[in-house]
C-alpha cells in the first residue's frame, strides 16, 4: 500500500488534530503518501482531496477541532453516494482510508470496506459511546471542560444559595454526566442508562435542605431530557430558587488534554499499522491501557454501557 487517505466525520472532538498528525507522520515514516479529505464523506464525494506532507500537520497537536473540517452527509448513506466516493478514491490512487469519528462515521467505513476499499476506524467523539474502547478521543478534554464549568457554577450557587441544573452533552450516553458528577460532587446525576425517579431527586434536595444545605448541583445528560424542563419541575416541587445552565458546544471546543493528545497519537499510528498489514474493516481502541482492534460491525453491534459501580458510588457519596 503506497497511498492512504484520512478524513474526520461527524461531530468534532478535541484530539482529532493529534490523530490526523499521527496518521500523516506515521505513514510518511513508512514511505506511504497521505491524502487529506476535507469535510468528511461530503468532501470525499466532491473530490476535496489534497496530498499532505510532514509540514501539513505542524503545530496542530495542541489545537481543538479538526483541520480537515467535518460535515454531515446524507448522500453517502446511499449506494450512489458511496459509488461517487469510490470513484474519487480511484482517481487519486488511494488504496486505504482512515476514518476518525463516531459510530455513524464507522458505518461509512464499513460500507467502503465491503466495496473493496479497506478502511480503519479511529474513535473520536466526546460522548465516549463507542463499544470496544474504554475511551474515545475527545472525552477527557470535554470532561475537563465540564468540570471547570461546574466549579465556576458552584461558586455562584454557593453565593446565592441556589439549586443549579446543568445539562451536558452525551446524546444517548451518560459518561460525561456521570464522570463530571462524581468529580464535582453533584447531588443527583440523571443519565439515560439509569434514569433516577424524579421523586428520588426531590427527596435528596429536601433532605439536604432540612439539614441546612443551601445549594445543590444536579447534572442532566441531554439524552434524558431538557435541563430547563427539569429545572421548572424542581422549582415547582420544592419552591427552591433554581437556575439552569446548558453547557452546549463549549464542551466540544478547546485544546485537547494531555491524555487525549497521547490517546489520539497512539490510535492514529495504530490505524496506519493495521492498513499496512493488510487489515480492513477494523476499529482501533484502548482497553486496560493496551491498544486493541475489533471488527467494526462486531463493535457497533454491542451496546454501550456506563460503569454502574461508579454510578452507585456517586449516589453513596452524595447523601
Amino acid at each position: 500500500m503506497k497511498k492512504i487517505g484520512v478524513l474526520t466525520s461527524g461531530g468534532d472532538a478535541p484530539g482529532m488534530n493529534a490523530a490526523i498528525r499521527a496518521v500523516v507522520r506515521k505513514a510518511i515514516y513508512h514511505d506511504v503518501e497521505v491524502y487529506g479529505i476535507k469535510y468528511g464523506y461530503q468532501g470525499l464525494i466532491d473530490g476535496n482531496i489534497e496530498k499532505m506532507e510532514i509540514g501539513s500537520v505542524g503545530d496542530i497537536i495542541q489545537r481543538g477541532g479538526t483541520m480537515l473540517y467535518s460535515a454531515r452527509c446524507e448522500e453517502f448513506k446511499t449506494e450512489e453516494g458511496q459509488q461517487k466516493g469510490i470513484e474519487q478514491l480511484k482517481k487519486h490512487g488511494i488504496e486505504g482510508l482512515i476514518v476518525i469519528g463516531g459510530d455513524g462515521s464507522f458505518m461509512g467505513a464499513k460500507k467502503l470496506t465491503e466495496k473493496g476499499y479497506p478502511c480503519i476506524g479511529v474513535p473520536g467523539t466526546i460522548d465516549n459511546d463507542i463499544p470496544g474502547t474504554d475511551f474515545t478521543i475527545g472525552f477527557d478534554s470535554a470532561l475537563n471542560t465540564v468540570i471547570d464549568a461546574i466549579d465556576k457554577i458552584r461558586d455562584t450557587a454557593t453565593s446565592h444559595e441556589r439549586t443549579y441544573v446543568i445539562e451536558v452533552m452525551g446524546r444517548d450516553a451518560g459518561d460525561l454526566a456521570l464522570w463530571a458528577g462524581l468529580a464535582d460532587g453533584a447531588e443527583s446525576i440523571l443519565i439515560p442508562e439509569k434514569e433516577d425517579e424524579f421523586s428520588d431527586v426531590i427527596d435528596r434536595l429536601k433532605r439536604g435542605h432540612d439539614r441546612g444545605k443551601k445549594h445543590s448541583i444536579i447534572i442532566v445528560a441531554e439524552g434524558v431530557g431538557s435541563g430547563f424542563d427539569f429545572g421548572q419541575r424542581i422549582k415547582e416541587a420544592t419552591d427552591l430558587e433554581t437556575r439552569v445552565t446548558v453547557l452546549g458546544h463549549t464542551q466540544r471546543g478547546g485544546s485537547p488534554s494531555g491524555a487525549d493528545r497521547v490517546l489520539a497519537s497512539r490510535l492514529g499510528a495504530k490505524a496506519v499499522d493495521l492498513l499496512l498489514h493488510g487489515k480492513a474493516g477494523r476499529m482501533v481502541g484502548i482497553q486496560n491501557n493496551k491498544l486493541v482492534d475489533h471488527d467494526i460491525i462486531e463493535a457497533l453491534s454491542k451496546k454501550h454501557s456506563v460503569d454502574m459501580e461508579m454510578y452507585q458510588l456517586s449516589k453513596e457519596l452524595s447523601i
